[in-house]
């Protein structure tokens, strides 16, 4: 066996076995190319896992800073596809690829995040070898460069929230056989919440004047006409349609046919009838006003990187956050593969999408951050799960300088204006964090340790009194960042969201902070939402709600799912320290407390509270009802007036929690929140001696 064939001979395990479109879904003539390729490095060959980048442990490889290499590996195509058109397909390949099959160029690609595919019809012969290369060329200075939070040298000016660069071939790649005229595009839209409107984009043989039929399982269907250019549109209707939503997360599955016989194209694409929209300062979706609970997920793994696992991980990672209580995720400077989305539309989990950004700006910068709303709306526009598209973040690749600089402002805006064009379903925010100059939505990023300073900042930023806050840019560098980052941009009349916060250095701490910082979020009417920061650990970064292989912290018995209910509890209570909210009351304390309710119809109900030993659990046996309130009733999405709970001291202890649940009428808990009881202890500290 030459050492080519022993470097790419097929596994009986391929890492990432599944098919990587179940959107858009050709899996009856599919072929992966995972597992082992040769890699030419300027050391030599060695061999590579694919898809896992070149940096990563799961890659065998684990090279960072390796800027340029060339994979190699044969492939037979199938004998059964004879008369087929043979397509190529590759999830994201950093940064520049070139294309090879038996030493011909078939085509070149510039774009780590974004999907392509070449068709090799004409140079590959079905039931015979061909020799595959992807020579790739990933630069070490990523400044002007979409990459996200990938490491650069020179470094980022972010370089200290940064992580492992991804290089080569870190999303699926496969062959796969279509039509010999197929859909090369297909959009659906149900924003109708009656039907999709659908539309595409045929290529191969003859795709002027072609037939094309979309047809629904239970029979509706439409048959369509490409024009010269073998574009289609039409629109089909759904019989007693059936819309998507989180409680409800129904998908559509429409057949599309391109001609007829054997050289007939199908693919199946996956769709809802869904709905998003603003209104005023408020979010609504399928005509209900909705909401933001989210989190932030990066999107790494330990051993894989970029790269999820296994499929299960996706999955794992979804059903993490639907736990906690959140009801979208915002994925972070990264376009997550599609079988990520899938799962999202299939669980009912929302989805905030992001590509990554550079960090330095130029012209030249600005266009290829661009260049990938095209693709990027083109491969997941159809996901019903995604609600929001974002762009820059936090003036990355804006040198944090919209304000003081009319081109970077222009930048901005003239992404969101091309975002926009692509794909007019959707809030936009073009620079999420602060310094709005054309948004859907205005959010804000903000991270405070002192729960005083952020219970009078989220104030004044909620009745709009101040629209600045204090941001650390650097461990010496901090500066005032204002909402917007023009004069002309209304005050009113846009949704106001958190989609970054947190604070804390131990887990006890992180969980502290978000339970109190959560409640002070959800105190003001005015936001329509939050985002925690963030879902799992990565690398040096620890905020996660888990750490880096998705096991549980230590949160002092903090229950996330209580902090992000639809309905929770709000007390007036400013804590003092993480386990020592209050000192312990050596005689009756009042205690006031609101009720916020997210719920489609009002609820009525008391609040009770009861006396616990320190670092009791809900569900756990507790004492007798120590206090309740007054009967209270709460409107949905308005905080309710304050009650008082007369609540006597918990006797002789050192430290004590105080459990506080609302009880509607029917004796159900709807909302859990706890008060610790505890000495605060000053610092022991003693200066040097001189």
């Amino acid at each position: 066996m030459t050492e080519l064939a022993a470097a790419t001979a097929v596994t009986v395990d391929l890492p990432r076995p599944e098919y990587p479109r179940p959107d858009r879904d050709r899996s009856a003539r599919w072929l992966s190319l995972h597992g082992t390729w040769s890699l030419d490095t300027p050391g030599g060959a060695v061999p590579i896992t694919v898809p896992f980048a070149w940096e990563t442990a799961a890659s065998g490889v684990e090279r960072t800073w390796l800027e340029r290499a060339t994979y190699r590996r044969t492939v037979a195509v199938p004998a059964a596809w004879a008369g087929a058109r043979v397509v190529l397909c590759f999830g994201a390949v950093h940064h520049r690829a070139r294309v090879l099959v038996d030493d011909v160029e078939v085509g070149t690609h510039v774009g780590g995040h974004d999907s392509f595919e070449l068709d090799v019809t004409d140079v590959v012969h079905p039931g015979e070898e061909s020799t595959l290369e992807v020579e790739v060329d990933a630069p070490a200075d990523k400044r002007s460069i979409p990459h996200g939070k990938q490491r650069s040298i020179p470094r980022d000016d972010y370089d200290g929230v940064s992580f492992r660069p991804t290089s080569g071939i870190w999303q699926p790649v496969w062959l796969e056989a279509r039509g010999r005229t197929y859909a090369a595009q297909v959009r659906l839209r149900g924003e109708s919440l009656a039907g999709f409107e659908v539309d595409g984009v045929l290529v191969g043989d003859a795709p002027a004047g072609a037939d094309v039929v979309a047809q629904l399982a239970t029979g509706e269907r439409v048959a369509l006409v490409a024009d010269a250019h073998g574009r289609f549109a039409g629109r089909l209707d759904v019989t007693d349609p059936r819309p998507w939503s989180p409680a409800d997360p129904y998908l559509y599955e429409v057949e599309v046919t391109v001609g007829e016989g054997r050289s007939a194209d199908r693919v199946v694409v996956t769709g809802g009838l869904r709905r998003i929209e603003t209104r005023g300062e408020q979010l609504f979706l399928n005509g209900e006003r909705f909401y933001v609970r989210g989190v932030l997920d990066q999107g790494y793994w330990p051993v894989t990187g970029l790269t999820a696992p296994d499929d299960a991980a996706l999955v794992r990672d979804l059903e993490i956050a639907a736990r906690a209580g959140y009801n979208l995720v915002r994925k972070h400077l990264k376009l997550e593969e599609p079988r990520w989305l899938h799962h999202a539309d299939r669980l009912g989990m929302l989805v905030w999408a992001e590509p990554p950004g550079p960090s330095r700006f130029s012209d030249a910068a600005h266009a290829a951050f661009v260049a990938q709303l095209a693709p990027m709306v083109e491969r997941d526009g159809n996901h019903p799960s995604l609600v929001v598209w974002g762009l820059y973040n936090e003036e990355w690749g804006l040198d944090w300088d919209i304000p003081g600089s009319p081109e970077r402002a222009a930048a901005a805006a003239s992404a969101y204006d091309a975002l926009r064009a692509l794909d007019d379903t959707r809030p936009i925010v073009e620079n999420s964090g602060w310094a709005h100059v054309r948004t859907d939505l205005v959010d804000w990023h903000y991270y405070d340790e002192d729960p005083q300073a952020w219970a009078d900042n989220v104030a004044g930023l909620a009745d709009g009194s101040r629209d600045d806050f204090p941001v650390r840019l650097g461990p010496d560098f901090v500066v005032d960042k204002s909402l917007y980052g023009s004069s002309e941009f209304p005050r009113r009349g846009v949704p106001v969201l958190n989609s970054e916060y947190g604070a804390g250095f131990t887990s006890l701490e992180r969980a502290w902070s978000m339970r109190w910082q959560t409640q002070e979020l959800r105190r003001h009417d005015r936001f329509a939402g939050y985002v925690y920061t963030e879902l799992a650990d990565v690398e040096h970064e620890m905020a996660g709600l888990v750490d880096a292989d998705r096991r549980a912290k230590d949160g002092g018995g903090l229950d996330p799912a209580h902090v992000n209910a639809d309905t929770v509890l709000v007390l007036d209570v400013v804590p003092r320290h993480a386990g020592a909210d209050v000192p312990v009351p050596d005689g009756d304390w009042r205690l006031g407390a609101h009720v916020s309710h997210h719920g489609t119809a009002p609820v009525a109900g008391r609040v009770r509270a009861a006396w616990a030993p320190a670092g009791t659990r809900f569900g756990e046996p507790v004492a007798a009802v120590a206090a309740e309130s007054e009967a209270l009733k709460a409107e949905p999405f308005v905080l309710s007036p304050a009650v008082t709970l007369e609540v006597p001291a918990p006797g002789d202890v050192s430290a004590a929690r105080l459990l506080v649940w609302f009880e509607d009428e029917s004796g159900a808990t709807i909302a859990r929140t706890f008060v610790d009881a505890g000495p605060l202890e000053p610092p022991n500290r003693r200066g040097a001696r001189v």
